[in-house]
Parts: C-alpha cells; sequence; structure tokens
C-alpha cells in the first residue's frame, strides 16, 4: 500500500537551466526514505532508505548559482537506485543538510554504522606490514 504524500518534510521539481520548475521531475524525502519520481505519461519511483545513503556531496556551477541552485549528489549502497543526483535544486545547501541530519538520525535509530578504512601504502587494511621485517633489515 502506498504511502500518503502528506508526511513529505521536503518536495520539489527539478528546475531547468533559468530556475523554473517545468520539469517531470520529482524530488521528495520523508523521515525514513528519498524518492525520485519521473514520467508524464509513464510514470517512475524511485526510493532509497536513509539508512543506505552514505555519502552527501553538492556542486554549484556558474550557471546554477546565478539562478540560486545547485545539484547534490547522493552516494548510497542502494541497489536499484545506486548513486543518483537531486539537480537543479532551489536552496541546496539548506536541502542537503536537512537530509544529513535525517540520514545521521536514520543511521542512529536503526543501529546501522559503516566503516572506513584509511589505505597507508606501507599497510593493509588489517594493520599489518606489506613486508617481513627480516626483508625489510635485508634492502634498508
Amino acid at each position: 500500500m502506498a504511502k500518503k504524500n502528506d508526511n513529505k518534510i521536503w518536495k520539489d521539481r527539478k528546475r531547468n537551466w533559468c530556475g523554473l520548475p517545468w520539469t517531470f521531475t520529482i524530488y521528495s524525502f520523508d523521515e525514513e526514505r528519498v524518492y525520485v519520481e519521473t514520467g508524464v505519461l509513464n510514470k517512475r519511483l524511485d526510493e532509497c532508505r536513509m539508512y543506505r545513503i552514505l555519502d552527501l556531496s553538492v556542486t554549484r556551477s556558474f550557471g546554477q548559482r546565478l539562478f540560486g541552485m545547485g545539484t547534490i549528489h547522493v552516494h548510497s549502497s542502494d541497489r536499484s537506485l545506486k548513486d543518483f543526483d537531486f539537480k537543479n535544486v532551489k536552496h541546496v545547501m539548506d536541502v542537503k543538510e536537512q537530509l544529513s541530519e535525517l540520514v545521521e538520525q536514520m543511521r542512529d535509530k536503526k543501529r546501522v554504522t559503516s566503516r572506513e578504512f584509511i589505505h597507508d601504502s606501507d599497510h593493509d587494511f588489517d594493520g599489518h606490514d606489506d613486508y617481513d621485517d627480516d626483508d625489510y633489515d635485508d634492502h634498508h
């Protein structure tokens, strides 16, 4: 059963190059999911659960800055939607911050953690050296 649209926290249309909402793509999110709806005659609705969002970034071209817009790039672990963009969004920094806070809240609520690895060229991800101490002493 589909959810009602009254629980959306944010909803807006993708805008064209000059900031007018004359497109057939609608972006929205509630406390649990992000939605991307596309199409006119044939509609498609994709969703991504908040806890699956791994990272958010914002890009703003010169033209987007002139018209007060930007693009939010969403990096997710969702299998169907994968990485996606909210293109030409008004008040992009406010929307991105609101989305970021909801992602953190949902990840805490669902007890989802991500593991980040910092790669050091002298160490494997397991923390062990890539070389034997005996080999190191022989060569240095």
